[in-house]
This record gives C-alpha cells, sequence and structure tokens, in this order.
C-alpha cells in the first residue's frame, strides 16, 4: 500500500453507490489534506466527522461512509497528518504530536465542512486512536457535537491488556525507536504507518501512564474529559484484543456522566468473519446501521426534550 500523495486517487475504490467528494483543507501551519465527504444529493441533517485509526488512510473508510449515507447519514472521513491525501511525511525533519493533530488539523477540516452544511447536526466518531482523538476534541470543544461514537476504541493503558508486560514494554521501545530514526517505521514493523515521533511520544505517555496529555499544550484532558457530557455509543469487536473491555471501561470511566450506549460485535453480525480491531471495515453494513439507528433515536429523544421545554 502506497502513502505517496501523487498516487491516493488512483488508491481510491471504483465509485459506489455514493461516491466522495473531495473537499481540500489547510491548516493553519501550512499543512494540507482532504476531507473524502459521502453524503446524498439532498439537504444534509445528519453529519458525522469520522477519524481514522492510526496508520489508516481515509479511502478505507469510504465503505462505512456509503453505509451510512445510504442511511441518510452523511459522513466526513478525516485525513491524518502524514497519510494519504496529507502533505507531510513524517521523518527526522519533519515532526509534529498530538497539539498539531487537535489544534490544526481536525478544527480546518471541521471548518472546512462546517461552511459548507452549517445547520447540519454534528455527530464525532472514530476508530481506535481514531476515537481517542475523537474524545480529546470533543473536550476541547464542549457543545459542539450532539454526540460521540467509538468503534474499536478505548485507553492504551498497558494494565488493560492480557499481556500487560509486553505491551507497557512497546511503550518503552517505540519512543526510543523513533527518536533515534527521527519517525516510527510503522509500515517495517508491521503497526500503524509511519509515525511522527512527537505522536509517538504522545502515545505511548498515555501507555505508560493511563492519563491524556499532549506536549505543548497546557490544557488539561483529564479534567476536560471528566466535564464533557455528551451521549455516547461505544461498539466494541469481541475478537479485538488491541481493543480489549477493560481499555474501553478505562476511557469510558474518564468521561462525564452522561447516556451511554455499549454494544458488541460479534462474528455473526460481520457475516461469519472475525470480529477483531480491522476486520469490520471490510463489511460495515452492521456497524452503519447501529450507528443510524442509535443517532436516530438520540435525534428522537432531543426532539422530544425541546417540544417538553418549548
Amino acid at each position: 500500500m502506497s502513502d505517496d500523495p501523487a498516487e491516493h486517487r488512483s488508491d481510491l475504490p471504483p465509485p459506489g453507490m455514493i461516491g466522495p467528494t473531495i473537499i481540500p483543507v489547510s491548516s493553519g501551519d501550512g499543512c494540507r489534506f482532504e476531507l473524502l465527504v459521502v453524503a446524498l444529493p439532498r439537504a444534509c441533517q445528519q453529519l458525522l466527522y469520522w477519524v481514522p485509526a492510526m496508520g489508516i488512510p481515509a479511502r478505507h473508510y469510504l465503505p462505512l461512509a456509503e453505509a451510512l449515507a445510504a442511511r441518510g447519514i452523511a459522513v466526513a472521513v478525516h485525513e491524518w497528518r502524514g497519510i494519504g491525501s496529507s502533505n507531510r511525511r513524517a521523518r527526522r525533519g519533519c515532526n509534529w504530536g498530538y497539539r498539531e493533530l487537535l489544534r490544526d488539523d481536525l478544527p480546518a477540516g471541521m471548518a472546512a465542512l462546517r461552511e459548507r452544511w452549517p445547520q447540519a447536526h454534528c455527530w464525532l466518531g472514530g476508530h481506535s486512536l481514531g476515537g481517542q482523538l475523537a474524545a480529546l476534541y470533543a473536550g476541547l470543544h464542549p457543545g459542539a457535537f450532539s454526540g460521540l461514537l467509538l468503534v474499536a476504541s478505548g485507553a492504551p493503558y498497558w494494565r488493560c491488556f492480557r499481556h500487560a508486560w509486553l505491551v507497557g514494554a512497546a511503550y518503552l521501545m517505540a519512543p526510543l525507536l523513533a527518536n533515534l530514526l527521527g519517525y516510527l517505521p510503522g509500515r517495517r514493523i508491521g503497526f500503524g504507518g509511519n509515525e511522527a515521533r512527537g505522536v509517538i511520544a504522545d502515545w505511548a505517555r498515555t501507555g505508560r501512564t493511563g492519563r491524556y496529555a499532549a506536549d505543548g499544550m497546557a490544557q488539561e484532558f483529564e479534567q476536560l474529559l471528566g466535564a464533557l457530557h455528551v451521549p455516547l455509543l461505544a461498539l466494541r469487536l469481541q475478537d479485538d484484543w488491541l481493543g480489549p473491555p477493560a481499555s474501553l471501561d478505562w476511557l469510558l470511566r474518564k468521561l462525564g456522566p452522561a447516556e451511554r450506549t455499549v454494544e458488541v460485535i460479534t462474528p455473526e453480525d460481520l457475516g461469519g468473519l472475525p470480529a477483531d480491531h480491522f476486520g469490520w471495515m471490510k463489511t460495515p453494513a452492521s456497524i452503519a446501521a447501529r450507528i443510524a439507528a442509535w443517532i436516530a433515536a438520540q435525534d428522537t429523544a432531543f426532539a422530544v426534550r425541546a417540544d417538553t421545554f418549548a
């Protein structure tokens, strides 16, 4: 799989039922990337901003986006800095961390989307690390989203995993390797993409301590998460060793009190395929159906509450 920006358009799958619209985005520091937006050709009422897992280009979520758009939910898939359409690549002379992702890239993508659909109800969701960053971003912008959606996500705290000592060792070794080479060669070692050493430092710190922080940001993320009161849907994959129940529980315990729905996706939901960290992306219809049903229920409940207090 290539991450060459010049090749990313040819890597897109054949157009599906709806097909993506490409929206160019520029961050404040000169980083450029493209949002992939999938929506039915009618007024957009529900809009989901989707944040990918570490190292996964946006184009790989087009099947999910098309399945949701067919159910009336427009989806904008974010592109990580350093991946796919991004004009940056991690190397010794090009580094970034959570600060740039949360302060520059996500706000720029969200602003581009809001300019096009200012009246839509906006939901924020993500896969794996994308779900974690979505939660952190929601904490930084309380009230900006109707709800939060997590798929195969959870805090990376080492004590939450079955082989905890191996996971803990990885959180020590990954930053050392990234600092030595100038970036983490995820493509070569089979973990994520080629990741900036700043991202790896922020991620590994949470893995070691169980607490969220970002170099260069003064915000206390643990407090912001505790003050976050939004409805939440979390879908855990039954066979997902990268997202075990304890990992999801650790993340959910950080969030403020609000309505939470936690469901488990089984192989039966995926047509007999393993319900693991990435396999669901090939057959996302069941997950799209659960997300759409949950959003519809939340929207109905919101309308009832609005009528009650009108």
